[in-house]
C-alpha cells in the first residue's frame, strides 16, 4: 500500500501502517488516514460541501485531500478510498456541551439533502429483518450471539414500537432542530473521530447525545450524569425526549459489535461485556425515563419500570 499511496499522491512516505482496513502513515511531521469509502459519492459531494462550509465559518474540521489526478477518490483492488489529514491534537475531547454547541453550527438544507438521516423506525425494522436472516443462515457457529441475540432483538424492536407510537401521538415542530450529526459517536469523543466529515449527517440532535451516553455507559462512565447535563443544557420539545429515550433503548452498542463480528473485523468474545452489564442497563433505561420525565411526561415501559 505504501507504493500506491506515493504514487496517487507524490509523496515519499517511508512506511504505513496497516490497521486491518485503515492505513495509517507520517508525512512532515503530519498523521495521514487512507480509508475505505463507506459513503455514496453523492454524499460525499455534500460532505464536502459541508466542510466547506464549516470552514468559511471558522470551524475546523479534518481535510480530504485530492490525488494527483485531482480526484477525492482513490481506487486500490476494488476498494474506493480516501485520504484524510486529521488538524490539531486529535486526542482532544468533546464533551456533551462541545457536542450541542458543535451540532447547532449548521442546519439541514436542500443541497445536504443526501446526509439526511429521518426515518429510525424503517432504518432499524429493516437492520432488524436482516440481522435475523444473518443468524439464521451464518450464526450456527456463533455461541455468543446465539445465547444473547433474541435479547438485543427485543430491545430493538421496543425501541422501534417507542418511535412508532412517538411518531403517532407528536409531530416534529421547528424547535426539534435536525442539525449536523455524526453517523456514531464513541465515549471518549476524540476530534480524531469527531471531526471526520466522512462521519457526518444531518439528523435530530438528541442523536449524537444518546450515543454519547450510551457509549459512556458501556465504558463504565456516569451515564445518568450525562444525560442530567444534557437536559439542563438544552430545552428539549416531548417529540425530541421520547425519541432521545428510543435511541437509548435500541442497542446500536451491541449491534455494532455484532455486524463486525459477522464481518470478521472483531471477535465475538467482545460482546461479553456488553452482555454483562445488561442488567444494570436496564435499571440505567429506569432511571433515565425518571430523570427524562422531571422534564416533560414521557412514555413509559412497564417491564422496564417494574425493574429492581
Amino acid at each position: 500500500m505504501k507504493d500506491i499511496i506515493n504514487y496517487y499522491y507524490n509523496l515519499n512516505v517511508e512506511s504505513v501502517e496497516d490497521w486491518d482496513t485503515i492505513y495509517f502513515f507520517k508525512w512532515n511531521r503530519d498523521n495521514f488516514y487512507f480509508v475505505p469509502l463507506k459513503r455514496t459519492e453523492k454524499e460525499l459531494v455534500d460532505l464536502i460541501e459541508v466542510s466547506k462550509e464549516l470552514k468559511l465559518r471558522g470551524i475546523e474540521c479534518h481535510d480530504i485531500l485530492l490525488n494527483k489526478f485531482g480526484k477525492l477518490i482513490t481506487n486500490v483492488y476494488e476498494t474506493s478510498y480516501i485520504l484524510l489529514k486529521p488538524i490539531g491534537d486529535i486526542y482532544e475531547e468533546y464533551n456533551i456541551k462541545n457536542m450541542i454547541t458543535f451540532n447547532n453550527n449548521l442546519i439541514l438544507t436542500p443541497n445536504k439533502s443526501n446526509l439526511y438521516r429521518n426515518s429510525w423506525s424503517k432504518l432499524w425494522s429493516d437492520k432488524i429483518d436482516y440481522f435475523e436472516y444473518q443468524v439464521h443462515e451464518l450464526g450456527k457457529d456463533k455461541d455468543i450471539i446465539l445465547d444473547s441475540f433474541s435479547y438485543y432483538i427485543g430491545l430493538g424492536e421496543n425501541a422501534i414500537s417507542y418511535v412508532n407510537n412517538t411518531n403517532i401521538k407528536y409531530h416534529k415542530t421547528d424547535q426539534d432542530r435536525i442539525c449536523l450529526s455524526h453517523r456514531r459517536i464513541k465515549y471518549p469523543n476524540y476530534k480524531l473521530n469527531y471531526l471526520n466529515p466522512l462521519s457526518f449527517i444531518f439528523d435530530l440532535e438528541v442523536r449524537d447525545i444518546a450515543e454519547y451516553i450510551k457509549s459512556a455507559f458501556f465504558a463504565k462512565e456516569d451515564a445518568l450524569n450525562y444525560l442530567k447535563e444534557a437536559l439542563k443544557i438544552n430545552h428539549f420539545t416531548i417529540y425530541s425526549l421520547e425519541l432521545l429515550y428510543a435511541r437509548l433503548l435500541y442497542p446500536s452498542y451491541y449491534f455494532d459489535i455484532y455486524e463486525n463480528v459477522m464481518n470478521h473485523t472483531e471477535e465475538e468474545e467482545k460482546l461479553i461485556p456488553i452482555i454483562d452489564l445488561a442488567s444494570e442497563y436496564e435499571v440505567f433505561l429506569k432511571e433515565a425515563y425518571i430523570e427524562i420525565n422531571k422534564h416533560a411526561p414521557i412514555e413509559g415501559i412497564n417491564w422496564i419500570l417494574n425493574k429492581k
